[in-house]
């Protein structure tokens, strides 16, 4: 049922990390993750139940839950309407759903500025 193209590990409500966490695949995070969070080519989701205290550097970033800490994303930065983000984002696009709660600057990257 699981192929490479669609390769998604979970962080389950339950677990606790704290320290250096980088991979290769997309990351589901409905738990508890502390330090940093490095995915370059890959996208990070924190789920309703999810609390992350880290520097995240991915590609494409989707908030439901809290997250503490400064967003580098080299693409896209969701945050939806039960986000509470504290920490500068930096990405070249950004969706704010209305009732998400966002302290912290924007800063956007246009493609062409290489």
């Amino acid at each position: 049922m699981s192929t490479p193209a669609t390769a998604l590990a979970q962080i389950g409500k339950s677990v606790f990390i704290k320290g250096e966490l980088s991979g290769s695949e997309d990351l589901y995070v409905d738990g508890q993750v502390e330090g940093s969070i490095a995915l370059k080519g890959n996208s990070l989701t924190v789920g309703p139940n999810g609390q992350v205290k880290a520097s995240v550097d991915a590609k494409g970033v989707v908030v439901q839950g809290k997250l503490e800490g400064n967003i580098q994303a080299s693409d896209r930065v969701d945050l939806r309407k039960s986000a509470i983000v504290t920490g500068d984002i930096t990405a070249q696009r950004i969706s704010i759903e209305e009732g998400a709660f966002l302290k912290g600057k924007v800063d956007i990257h246009r493609t062409d500025q290489k």
